[in-house]
């Protein structure tokens, strides 16, 4: 369930050699040397490596004509050649085939996220397309590793509204499906025989009930259910190995997601494996031979791996000593021998490794963005303050280096979503203002994940409300500590965040002195009736954590920008994907031509070739060059030019 929340969540993405400071020159005397944009928002040089099942090859994404694709290499060699040829979109989302032969990747035409399923075999190069429907969405349900010729899929092919799961032949590409969607399933779990076992259906309340079978041919029963106080922290992550306990994260009788094991029959929570009373418990590792976890991530101010089987101990020791950041695990080999980890810092570029478990050694791979060694990057600091209602929010702020921390212009960076959280890291968008010389704050607003139910859910029907409060209350803190000029704040976002910053413009005005909005909903009424046909079965859940247009277009009158229009004294820029599915390109245009009709200050910049976000990386240069000049006009930073 949790990665079909996160499918509505993601954030918008990401030259010149004539460098112009302008505006507030001598505030500007101490900020290191201007970091080139395609630097940032260009395409990294080398991203996301995996190892293939068998321990053998390298799999990573690097550009090949502007465009991201993959990549292989032999480990220990340097053999690394392309092995995808997309020159219309970058290629973002891949995996290895389970026998090690072939590449399996999904991409979509303009953004319209009708994924289909692509394979290329590594040695003859062949491209196969699995999934060659028109306007179906494909999304990978399950491989593993003792079936290299399988793999399970779901697809909205018989019903636009609705996944149904199909087995895929991977040597013959034949389709057959094998589990019908009753009528309201939005996630399936198979067990580790690939036999779907369990399923995600949304109730009324706007919560959850995990529906559980004991074969493909028993009726579907109810398991658990998880109201809507539940729904987003608690949900199932996989089977046991004999199939007869369910692992998952639960919040029922806890504040925060808790990883516990279930008997499959009954439902019972046997156990209770790894908890936090504040944050939710977050990535889980498990045994590749047992299926039984042996690790655990709960992001906090920073990740904190949590070691369930000690034989494990030794090797997150010899991983810690390699480099300095956060630790993840992007993958393992069959046989757990080799894995491919990196560490993500605030001030540096993202460093992959191989590690070898028999020997304890890890062998430097590549810098995600190896030129950003070349300039100073700031630190991001964890940050809370007290809403005016008491609550604790949490968040980061990222100061430009080499300024004093007084009086400074500040770029408030909110979060999509907005069922999502920021974390620390590098993030290029903070960097990038950092060194342009605003601070950026960024705050995990109620209602934002990863900080327990009590945190998520008190935002709730809070969109424009509360949670806008908290942005503002962390504007003013910011403002009370004397690091901010309260005359030369922006707001800027996408997704949720470019709603934020309409309602910015729209509710709170006199705070900013100007607003990006990207992609985001000016009407949740019209947002709430357009969205895409397969959200259609979580639409209980919008209704109880945004409201109801049915029952509630007053309220929701009041929470949109797009009726408020009349209070925008700031300028404004606004961006939208002519494609997205996610947020109608109706959404932006309806407030821009409010705007144009009362004589309101805007730019507005639409691309044709994009969804909900930008993947090409002119489209994402281009915008960014148009924010950063207009940042400098309206609040007074530098911009390269």
């Amino acid at each position: 369930m949790s990665r079909m929340v996160v499918t509505w969540i993601v954030l918008l993405l990401a030259f010149g050699l004539t460098l112009a400071a302008i505006g507030g020159c001598a505030q500007k005397q101490g900020l290191p040397k201007l970091i080139p944009r395609d630097v940032v928002f260009g395409n990294p040089e080398k991203a996301r490596a995996t190892v293939s099942p068998d321990g053998k090859m390298l799999a990573y994404l690097a550009p090949v004509d502007d465009m991201l694709n993959v990549w292989v290499k032999t480990i220990g060699k340097d053999d690394d050649r392309p092995v995808t040829s997309d020159t219309e979109r970058s290629i973002v989302r891949y995996i290895w085939g389970p026998g090690s032969e072939r590449v399996l990747y999904l991409q979509d035409a303009g953004g319209n996220e009708n994924w289909r399923l692509y394979s290329v075999h590594l040695e003859t190069g062949q491209v196969q397309d699995f999934t060659p429907y028109e306007d179906v969405q494909v999304h990978i349900v399950v491989w593993d590793k003792n079936f290299p010729n399988d793999l399970l899929i779901s697809m909205n092919k018989d019903d636009v509204r609705l996944h149904d799961v199909y087995h895929l032949d991977l040597t013959t590409g034949d389709l057959e499906m094998i589990a019908k969607n009753p009528g309201n399933f939005v996630e399936w779990l198979a067990d580790r025989d690939m036999t779907i076992r369990g399923g995600i259906a949304p109730t009324p309340e706007g919560g959850f009930m995990f529906m559980i079978r004991d074969d493909e041919t028993a009726d579907w029963r109810p398991f658990i259910e998880w109201g809507a106080e539940d729904a987003l922290s608690s949900y199932p992550i996989s089977f046991s190995r004999d199939g007869a306990f369910v692992y998952m994260t639960d919040s029922r009788e806890a504040n925060a997601g808790q990883l516990v094991k279930a008997d499959a029959a009954t439902g019972e929570v046997v156990k209770v494996i790894a908890s936090d009373p504040q944050y939710d418990v977050g990535n889980v590792m498990f045994d590749k031979d047992t299926y039984e976890p042996q690790a655990v991530v709960v992001v906090k101010e920073r990740d904190e791996w949590r070691i369930l089987d000690e034989t494990l101990a030794a090797d997150f020791e010899a991983l810690w000593k390699l480099d300095e950041g956060d630790l993840f695990i992007t993958s393992r080999d069959n046989e757990s021998k080799t894995w491919i980890v990196g560490f993500t810092k605030d001030d540096g570029p993202v460093s992959y490794y191989t590690y070898d478990r028999e020997t304890k050694k890890g062998t430097f791979l590549f810098f995600h963005r190896p030129s950003l060694n070349e300039y100073t990057l700031a630190p991001m600091e964890p940050v809370s303050y007290t809403a005016r209602d008491g609550m604790t929010i949490h968040g980061y702020i990222t100061y430009p280096p080499g300024l004093e921390r007084a009086g400074l212009p500040m770029v408030l960076l909110v979060h999509g979503g907005p069922w999502h959280r920021d974390t620390w890291g590098y993030n290029p968008e903070a960097q990038w203002m950092a060194n342009r010389g605003y601070i950026c704050l960024q705050i995990n607003f109620r209602g934002s994940t990863g900080y327990g139910k009590d945190y998520l859910n008190a935002g709730n029907k809070e969109w424009g409300g509360r949670m806008h409060d908290d942005l503002i209350d962390g504007v003013n803190w910011t403002v009370e500590q004397g690091l901010v000029d309260p005359e030369k704040i922006a707001i800027y976002g996408g997704s949720y965040g470019g709603y934020a910053a309409l309602v910015g413009a729209t509710f709170t005005p006199d705070v900013f002195a100007c607003a990006v909005a990207a992609m985001g909903p000016s009407n949740l009424i019209t947002f709430i009736e357009t969205i895409p046909p397969y959200w259609t079965p979580l639409l209980s859940l919008m209704y109880e954590r945004v409201g109801n247009p049915e029952t509630e277009a007053d309220f929701l009158e009041s929470r949109s920008p797009l009726f408020k229009v009349d209070a925008i004294e700031i300028p404004m820029l606004i961006a939208q994907g002519a494609n997205d599915v996610r947020i109608k390109a109706s959404e932006s245009e309806q407030i821009v031509e409010a705007m144009r009709e009362r004589g309101i200050d805007y730019e507005y910049m639409v691309f044709e070739d994009e969804g909900h976000g930008l993947l090409i990386e002119a489209n994402r240069i281009k915008f960014y060059a148009a924010v950063e000049k207009f940042l400098s006009e309206h609040v007074g930073g530098r911009y390269e030019e």
